[in-house]
């Protein structure tokens, strides 16, 4: 049980690049309820960064599929896609900091350094740890950002350096920087932010005090925590549910359209049964 605060603030995050899922439906369910139980507000931000993926069909399924779910949220909706200016003003802040570096190694130049599998069975949203003899010298001068952006740039992660948290679900996790994770993408050689540098920034600017995702995003909180001190931010709290599995263990994605809220609607499943099918936490 959350405890009762006037103050709270959560977010559902969707991504607009498929249909939302079960998965997706039990996570965003979950928020809504604790942040009605803190008596506190709810907000929807719209993670449409990925241009390549995004469709604004999926956007208005979205937003469809969670109203009739029953959710509710403030508005207006934020969108990720209008705060370029705020990821670029904390790149900026990095890069004066001297805590980010130019990177022009290919993902397959890290995955082979790294001895890493080529398909990342972690999950789409983490990366092999950044061998260290990619990275430049510790004080060695940094080219400028310039205007559009067209190579990656890292994050020095502190090595050795314990980062913990207390998860309100998953209980005290803890990991190791340089050796759990490594220097972690903030911008993409195409002038995007990453995710992990986005949600940082949207979730400092729209106050939110927990940040309710699943499991699997763990190991993102912990760069997340990074980045969070690096631009002065207090960090929300943090409460990762379990994952949905299906039939064959495997957590459910995007590419289960047959668990996907839009087609469980189509056959007459209503929200009261998906609900139900939710469980306790």
């Amino acid at each position: 049980m959350v405890s009762s605060t006037s103050s709270y603030r959560g977010r559902l995050a969707p991504s607009p690049t498929g249909l939302l899922h079960l998965g997706h439906a039990r996570t965003f369910w979950l928020a809504a309820e604790r942040a009605r139980q803190a008596g506190g507000k709810l907000f929807l931000r719209n993670d449409d960064l990925d241009a390549i993926r995004f469709r604004l069909d999926f956007v208005a399924a979205m937003l469809g599929d969670l109203r009739w779910l029953g959710l509710s949220w403030e508005e207006p909706v934020v969108a990720q896609s209008e705060h370029h200016a705020l990821y670029r003003a904390a790149l900026e802040k990095l890069h004066a900091a001297g805590l980010i570096f130019p990177c022009t190694r290919s993902r397959r130049d890290v995955l082979e350094a790294a001895g890493a599998p080529h398909e990342d069975e972690a999950g789409e949203n983490d990366e092999p740890v950044y061998p260290p003899q990619f990275r430049p010298a510790a004080g060695a001068p940094l080219p400028p950002l310039g205007g559009k952006i067209t190579v990656n740039w890292r994050f020095r992660v502190p090595d050795g350096q314990v980062i913990a948290f207390a998860d309100s679900r998953m209980g005290p996790q803890a990991a190791v920087a340089g050796r759990d994770f490594g220097d972690f993408l903030v911008w993409r050689k195409d002038d995007v932010p990453s995710y992990q540098l986005a949600c940082v920034v949207d979730d400092a600017a729209m106050g939110i005090t927990e940040v309710v995702r699943g499991a699997d995003l763990i190991k993102s909180t912990f760069r997340q925590l990074l980045l969070f001190r690096a631009l002065g931010h207090p960090a929300p709290a943090f409460h990762h549910c379990p994952l949905m599995l299906d039939d064959q263990g495997r957590r459910l994605a995007k590419r289960h359209d047959a668990l996907s809220l839009r087609t469980l609607r189509e056959r007459g499943v209503t929200p009261a049964e998906i609900i139900r099918g939710f469980g306790a936490d």
